[in-house]
């Protein structure tokens, strides 16, 4: 019987903050479980939208012996510790050394990992496990949308398979197309592989698929895939800071001359639709007005598109608060600001208490400050969140102990909800597990880039992402790139970049 060992190792890193990732986030269960080794790996993920349950479901079809090794993934931040990633990559290369012979690999990662050693982490454990298994082992990989994907990736990975949505909808089922992939290397179909890096990059907000330049460009991608060629389109990751930072193409295919027309094709598509991108972003409070001035009905949703916690931010700025608190906001709701000591403070107090504090602002981002205000304790929860949406339904997010907090001001009628660990708001769960239905109410704001839209959207008449500080820029000249490659537009149609600022 086939011997296929399944493994995870998944983070995104932001250069721009200053939190990190150890042991203890790897561990932790925040929006995904905690790290899991062994048969774990099988039932902590069952029935989840992540790659490895759709991968080791199709190898459950196929008939092939699943050998379960270890998935584990932190909340996005900052670079991935030096211990964090020697523990988890030694752990993986020697979990598989016991497994035996083994007629293939799996592996779920990201493809923007920054550890305080590597720039390139998935590229260096690629790299090891080669050491250790040579180049005849086939290494099916998948890789968020996200990813800054690297040469040393493509050279290591006999293949690898690109999630095509933001929201990303198709995890689960990349992983799948991702083990195809690897039942094919094992028979002994080893493609030739191109690669080629687009030479602008994408605000975050500008790149949802659901409509527009974005959305075009992977029913290009889809299309040009058959069941010898695949083009693969990664958006890249603008928060990470290192040489390969931003969007790149990879082509399979039976020969190497078929692989580089397709990478050429797919490449100047991608540049044809360079002028397409909607990069607009309007301020916080020109948000706020737009959404006062929709009529009654169904809610309006504002995205705090550059505090989003799934980018590694710190999920506490309140530049969009203020934007409602200046407009005297009416039946508004926001989530979630990461705050544990005014969330303490509140669980101390009780439900009904009022009390004057400071909320967020806690994080040194320029522009930002603390909110002061007097508020009412309106409900308190044990932050156990039930994902109900498409992107995560059937998961829990586990976000410590949370309030929801009425601010106290005339002709003004706001509820922030406060959780205790950073969480990104991309589902009706965070305020339904506190008692508030979003659908009554006439304004949603919520701390998400693009995610928010697959449970938010439908719900509301309209979205509108916002410009306020944080750490996330939508504005990528505002970037302070340190090890950017020289030669990449900073934006689409933007200036172009100068190189590292202390090249070697």
């Amino acid at each position: 019987m086939t011997r296929i060992a399944f493994a995870g190792f998944q983070h995104e890193t932001n250069s721009f903050v200053s939190s990190q990732a150890g042991l203890e986030e790897y561990r932790m269960a925040d929006s995904w479980p905690g790290l899991l080794d062994g048969i774990a790996v099988v039932t902590g993920t069952q029935g989840l939208n992540l790659p490895i349950t759709g991968a080791i479901e199709a190898a459950e079809h196929a008939g092939v012996e699943i050998i379960p090794i270890l998935w584990g993934s932190a909340e996005p931040s900052g670079p991935v510790t030096s211990e964090a990633f020697e523990v988890i990559s030694t752990a993986i290369i020697d979990a598989i050394k016991s497994a035996g012979a083994i007629d293939g690999l799996y592996l779920d990662l990201h493809g923007a990992m920054i550890t305080e050693r590597h720039d390139d982490g998935e590229g260096e454990l690629l790299r090891r496990i080669r050491a250790v298994f040579g180049d005849a082992l086939p290494v099916a990989i998948s890789l968020d949308m996200h990813a800054n994907v690297t040469a040393e990736m493509v050279k290591h990975a006999t293949s690898i398979s690109i999630y095509r949505t933001y929201p990303h909808l198709d995890m689960a089922e990349t992983g799948a197309r991702a083990f195809a992939q690897l039942q094919r290397h094992i028979q002994d179909e080893r493609p030739a592989k191109a690669f080629r890096q687009i030479p602008y990059i994408i605000p975050m907000h500008a790149q949802f698929t659901g409509d527009g330049a974005m959305k075009r460009l992977y029913e290009i991608a889809i299309q040009a895939s058959d069941a010898t060629v695949q083009v693969e389109l990664a958006v890249g990751f603008t928060g990470g800071d290192m040489a390969d930072t931003g969007p790149s193409i990879i082509a399979h295919a039976p020969d190497q001359a078929t692989a580089e027309t397709a990478a050429d094709e797919m490449l100047k598509q991608a540049l044809n639709a360079e002028p397409e991108f909607d990069c607009h972003l309007p301020t916080a409070r020109d948000a706020v007005e737009t959404a006062m001035n929709c009529p009654a009905g169904k809610p309006v949703t504002i995205a705090d598109v550059q505090d989003n916690p799934g980018g590694g931010t710190p999920s506490d700025t309140t530049g969009v608060l203020r934007a409602l608190v200046d407009k005297n906001a009416q039946g508004a709701i926001l989530g979630l600001i990461h705050d544990p000591t005014v969330a303490a403070q509140a669980h101390e107090l009780g439900v009904g208490a009022t009390f004057e504090t400071a909320i967020g602002g806690r994080s040194g981002i320029d522009g930002d400050a603390p909110f002061i205000g007097h508020f009412r304790v309106n409900a308190l929860s044990n932050g156990r969140v039930t994902y109900e949406g498409e992107m995560y339904g059937g998961g829990i997010a586990e976000i410590g102990p949370t309030a929801c907090l009425a601010l106290l001001k005339p002709d003004t009628d706001i509820q922030i909800v406060l959780s205790s660990v950073r969480n990104q708001c991309l589902d009706r769960g965070y305020f339904r597990h506190i008692g508030i239905e979003p659908e009554t109410v006439r304004i949603i704001a919520v701390k998400s880039t693009v995610h928010y839209r697959a449970d938010f959207e439908p719900i509301s008449q309209a979205v509108i992402s916002a410009g306020a500080p944080g750490s996330l820029h939508c504005d990528i000249q505002a970037i302070p790139y340190q090890k950017l490659r020289a030669g990449v537009r900073l934006g689409p149609l933007g200036p172009t970049h100068k190189g590292p600022a202390n090249p070697k």
